[in-house]
């Protein structure tokens, strides 16, 4: 029986754009597990598995239900040990809390003053009144006011990635000689500006946009079968 995996989706079911669903689609296929994707808008959110959580990604695995992109990782290495590691042991699990901590504290901020008004742009009109509503509130701005100095910020995004970089220089992966959930977390977040933005954020001598390639092409091609937003 497949897992449901409930997917964030804006006007176009088959551009799903989540940075942390797209974490847990690849940690899915990573595990080699099936899985069915329940597309969501935002303001269907609640109506997920009951109302359990006020985000998305969760996913149901029978009868267990689990939310949170991290938590959903922990909770398939867990459940299917047998199956290719997400961590590689309890050393990459605590590496990878770093590597989520990094990038949402350094990357998802830089992104969201390139592609806020990106999301808003894709969404249904009932999703984009809650999203402007909800954005602005939690930001304290005006969309068009966070975006305002999009320019500069695409222009500055590549010194973000400079850990990023030097690692890639040393190994192939941020897991070493194989992809890891580290690996999906930083993945999500560019995922996410590639699918929602014609933002150009990688140069192609970068090491982040060859590596970014290679996990476009992983699990038969998972990030590449949606195409960028040209």
């Amino acid at each position: 029986m497949s897992i449901i995996f409930h997917d964030l989706i804006g006007a176009d079911p088959a551009r799903p754009f989540s940075p942390h669903c797209w974490k847990v689609a690849m940690a899915l296929a990573h595990k080699g597990l099936p899985f069915e994707r329940n597309n969501v808008c935002f303001t269907k959110v609640l109506e997920v598995e009951g109302g359990i959580s006020k985000i998305v990604p969760v996913v149901r695995d029978g009868t267990k239900v689990v939310a949170d992109s991290f938590l959903i990782a922990d909770y398939l290495e867990q459940t299917y040990p047998d199956r290719p590691s997400l961590f590689g042991g309890e050393g990459g699990q605590a590496m990878a809390r770093f590597i989520e901590s990094w990038s949402n504290s350094t990357l998802h901020t830089a992104l969201a003053g390139i592609v806020m008004k990106d999301i808003h742009d894709v969404l249904e009109p009932e999703d984009q009144a809650y999203f402007r509503q909800s954005r602005e509130a939690r930001m304290g701005k005006k969309l068009e006011q966070i975006v305002e100095g999009r320019e500069a910020a695409i222009a500055g995004f590549s010194t973000k990635l400079m850990p990023l970089r030097l690692t890639l220089k040393a190994q192939p992966w941020i897991g070493g000689s194989s992809p890891l959930f580290a690996d999906y977390i930083v993945f999500g977040a560019l995922q996410w500006a590639r699918v929602i933005s014609s933002a150009k954020l990688l140069e192609e001598d970068d090491p982040v946009f060859d590596w970014f390639e290679r996990c476009l092409d992983l699990h038969d091609g998972l990030g590449r079968s949606v195409p960028a937003l040209s």
